[in-house]
């Protein structure tokens, strides 16, 4: 059996409610022995949530030190110390996430739970409760004491990699390294082959138009990515490019490549959350998201939702469960064998 902590994000989100969903439908699983949960978040907040949408709660309280939890077990990451407004940013609620996050970690580092998932945290909420940091990717690193974690989103067949994410467009060029794009290279064909993939083949998306066309739009391609791939090529690597931006995702998506290694954040996750949201044509608005969210080359398993917080249906109801789902299973997946666990004494 396999314990995912989950944590809530921002409470005044929709994290309580997809969370109270999401356990709902996995109470077979809970049952049977194969999975076990543990939620971390405002107590105050998803017992509100549980009782104003009819949500059933089955959780049961739990000590962030207990060693043995139930198998759905409930720890507070509060008190708040001030009202959680559903769908209003404030700090109270960014410094509740990341207690809840930081609760999270120090379980897995200790081996007690095999894999966190998180779902939706403000940004702008973390920061405003001093802890400054650009998402949950840079806030898993720091606390894990990693220099250089790797974003990858999933869709499907739809596996993507960022060289950066969290960076001004003026940026990017400086991040393409050739450590970092080796770096990301060699984590994703990691992870694949713990998906169950065992000969990964990998595209390296151009930064560039056209990957340059033979430097007139830039050199990086030619300089940087092109040595690279040749370099990993030598070492058995299958890997491919660099590939332009505008067809290397259609080729993903024909099969072509198990994954792609995209330079920047939104040339990696338009592709993806194209074909992950479903959309109403008559309202316009979105009804669900398939997609997940993984943090590869910390020394823990770490899934995530990949949508935001939210706020404008925060408390209706109407919110889709359905990505956490898929974060929960590749949680799973990833997640150690409990019998290759030790519990670490120290903590």
């Amino acid at each position: 059996m396999v314990r995912v902590a989950i944590t809530m994000g921002d409470p005044a989100g929709i994290g309580p409610e997809i969370i109270l969903k999401a356990a709902d439908r996995l109470q077979g699983r809970i049952g049977r022995g194969d999975l076990a949960l543990t939620v971390i978040g405002c107590a105050a907040t998803y017992r509100a949530t549980a009782q104003a949408l009819g949500l059933p709660d089955r959780s049961v309280p739990t000590a962030a030190t207990v060693t043995s939890a139930p198998p759905l077990a409930f720890i507070d990451a509060g008190p708040a110390t001030a009202p959680i407004a559903t769908g209003v940013v404030s700090a109270e609620a960014g410094r509740l996430a990341y207690n809840a996050i930081d609760i999270a970690v120090q379980l897995a580092l200790a081996n007690r739970v095999g894999a966190i998932c998180t779902a939706p945290m403000n940004k702008e909420a973390l920061n405003l409760a001093g802890f400054h940091f650009a998402g949950h990717t840079e806030l898993l690193a720091a606390l894990t004491g990693v220099a250089d974690s790797v974003m990858m989103l999933v869709h499907s067949n739809m596996r993507v990699s960022h060289v950066s994410t969290h960076s001004a467009l003026a940026d990017v060029p400086g991040k393409l390294t050739p450590a970092r794009l080796r770096r990301v290279v060699e984590l994703t064909v990691a992870v694949l082959r713990a998906l169950g993939i065992p000969q990964p083949r990998i595209a390296v998306a151009a930064l560039n138009p056209h990957a340059g066309e033979g430097g007139l739009f830039g050199r990086e391609d030619i300089e940087v990515s092109t040595p690279v791939i040749a370099t990993l090529r030598r070492e058995a690597i299958d890997v491919t490019g660099p590939v332009p931006g505008d067809t290397v995702f259609v080729k993903l998506r024909a099969g072509q490549y198990d994954a792609v290694v995209a330079m920047y954040h939104d040339q990696g996750h338009i592709p993806v959350k194209l074909l992950g949201f479903s959309v109403d044509p008559a309202s316009g608005r979105w009804e669900a998201l398939s997609g997940v969210n993984i943090t590869l080359g910390l020394p823990i398993v770490r899934t995530s939702v990949d949508h935001g917080t939210a706020f404008d249906i925060a408390g209706k109801g109407i919110a889709s469960e359905a990505s956490l789902l898929e974060a929960i299973e590749i949680a799973t997946q990833l997640a150690p064998q409990p019998n290759a666990r030790q519990p670490n004494p120290d903590f």
